[in-house]
């Protein structure tokens, strides 16, 4: 076996193929911060708003958003992230080493139409913020009714194109300090709109009660029917409607990228931080906004895309929101899809791949339906990657247990393997033909799907040679593994030592961009709980919007600032 010989120049090996050295683990706050970040996005405001259209009850919001979010928790932390600091490597090397190489060609064409699609629902999102700002007329058709969009949509891409070829290391390190003052900004729009909901609801602008709120959300936002009148869902489609978000990378094992660097298994409760701050209480409040912008402009919730929310809940800096999170989030999708066709076509550059990826992306982004139909598109790509994650959870955690071996394949020189190909077929046609009969909820076919391509990968793995005795192979590869740690022991040694930024300059703008949080937040309590009738909201609602937005620019200049003199320093 070539990849376990003692005369093999690991420098010459990618990174990527190498299990996650020492010194690049990280740790808990990395994480939390990981997390919140990627999960407090321009998103939020379309599940937001889906829950509304949907019917869901506020108890159903409430009880089945918690409950939902926690399994999700709960799946990174048993699943994804034991298997990731065991191995130290990602899906895709893991995947490459069981199933070889046409079953990985067939996942990265997978990751590329996922990503993709993503991708393009995020650029949607943006262009919606900039149509609004151009006085574009709401797109509420599955196509483009509006050339003028159309033209924003492309101008809006291509600016997501180009960054994601040349520069998404600047992108990547500016989107990791958008989460705080995301976080606070969904924070802020309720407090702005609950007196108008308030007021339409009880004839006060006043929230003077927990039973106020419960008549208010009853009531207003999340009145268990949809726009059409007809009864909405109930708390298990809501449980499986959050838990489904993110089946691509908990139960698809897709996060085995970023938990690789993770110290400890149990760093996967830090998911809790993009699903419990972010999703839980970002979706309700998404959905506060939406309604209360809904009673401001006349209009359904449907109606509405994310830059008439956002606008009329923060004014300015809600356009910011939908831009900025779209943009960030639409970068890190592109890459990683350019990466992926990039794998499949090795001969190009991951800047041309990524490129031509692009263009796709763009041309699809001027559907609006890709981002209105966005939480359904997640679930059913969860659905086409999670017989993936169910074969790599029996290679590496249930075969230990019942005698075979791991990585049997490698041990044989497979480059096909057919027991993985099949599995995922099958598992495919079981989850999908579920679905087409009707049998659960599609929210919860990741589930039996998972299963039934665990129990099918087994069977068959077992017949062609999992079963069978690699003393050997795994000697060698132990060895291997010996050879790969004192090389990146040695390593270590030769890197600079980091050190924190902790100049009086450094620490003022630390200090100014959270006090401009701070303010943001005193200023949206203040209207929340100093507008005793509409003509004082007004006058408290105007001063949010100009003071709010001062404290936005304030927030990313010295944040922005901050974190470029520590990279500066670390250089």
């Amino acid at each position: 076996m070539s990849s376990t010989s003692n005369k093999i120049d690991i420098s010459q090996i990618s990174d990527e193929q190498l299990p996650v050295a020492k010194h690049q683990l990280k740790g808990w706050k990395h994480f939390m911060g990981l997390y919140a970040g990627e999960h407090v996005a321009a998103t939020e405001f379309v599940f937001g708003a889906t829950f509304v259209a949907l019917g869901a009850t506020m108890t159903d919001i409430l009880l089945g958003l918690l409950v939902g979010n926690l399994l999700a928790v709960l799946s990174w932390t048993l699943i994804t992230t034991p298997i990731a600091v065991e191995t130290r490597l990602s899906l895709y090397t893991y995947l490459q080493k069981i199933a070889g190489d046409s079953m990985t060609k067939l996942y990265n064409w997978a990751n590329v139409v996922i990503f993709t699609v993503i991708s393009a629902a995020m650029i949607t999102v943006s262009a919606t913020a900039v149509r609004f700002a151009l006085d574009i007329p709401a797109q509420l058709n599955w196509y483009p009714t509006n050339m003028a969009f159309v033209a924003v949509v492309a101008a809006v891409g291509v600016i997501v194109v180009l960054v994601a070829m040349y520069g998404f290391n600047a992108v990547s390190d500016f989107s990791r300090i958008c989460a705080p003052w995301l976080f606070t900004m969904f924070i802020a729009g309720p407090l702005i709109l609950m007196p108008v909901l308030s007021d339409a609801v009880i004839g006060t602008t006043l929230v003077s009660s927990w039973a106020d709120f419960m008549e208010i959300g009853t009531s207003s936002v999340w009145t268990g029917l949809t726009p059409s009148g007809e009864p909405g869902i109930g708390l298990i489609e809501v449980i499986g409607f959050s838990w489904a978000a993110n089946t691509i990378t908990h139960f698809g094992l897709i996060d085995m990228a970023l938990l690789r660097y993770a110290k400890r298994k149990r760093y996967g409760l830090c998911t809790s931080a993009g699903m419990l701050f972010g999703h839980y209480i970002a979706w309700i409040s998404a959905g506060i906004m939406g309604a209360g912008t809904a009673i401001l402009v006349q209009k359904s919730i449907v109606q509405l895309d994310p830059g008439d929310v956002a606008y009329h809940a923060l004014g300015l800096s809600g356009l910011v929101i939908v831009i900025v999170a779209g943009w960030t989030t639409a970068n890190a999708n592109l890459y990683r899809a350019g990466l992926a066709a990039q794998a499949i076509f090795k001969d190009k550059s991951r800047n041309k791949t990524t490129a031509v990826v692009g263009a796709v992306t763009v041309c699809i982004a001027c559907f609006p339906f890709v981002f209105t139909k966005l939480l359904p598109l997640l679930t059913y790509a969860g659905l086409l990657v999670v017989p993936v994650g169910a074969i790599v959870f029996a290679e590496h955690v249930i075969f230990p247990r019942i005698g075979y071996t791991r990585y049997w394949a490698q041990f044989k020189n497979i480059t096909h393997s057919t027991p993985a190909v099949a599995s995922w077929g099958l598992g495919l046609v079981f989850g999908f033909g579920l679905n087409a009969l009707d049998v659960i909820s599609f929210y919860y076919l990741f589930i039996p799907t998972w299963f039934f391509t665990i129990a099918v990968y087994t069977v068959l793995a077992g017949k062609y040679g999992a079963k069978e005795d690699y003393t050997q192979e795994k000697a060698e590869l132990n060895a291997f593994c010996e050879q790969v740690e004192a090389y990146q022991t040695e390593q270590a040694v030769k890197l600079p030592d980091h050190i924190d930024d902790t100049s009086v300059v450094s620490r003022l703008l630390r200090f100014v961009s959270v006090a401009s949080l701070l303010v943001t937040i005193v200023m949206a309590a203040n209207t929340f709980l100093m507008s005793g009738d509409m003509a004082h909201y007004e006058t408290n609602r105007d001063l949010f919007f100009n003071l709010g937005f001062a404290c936005t620019l304030i927030y990313f200049s010295t944040a922005y600032w901050a974190m470029r003199r520590q990279k500066a320093l670390v250089k």
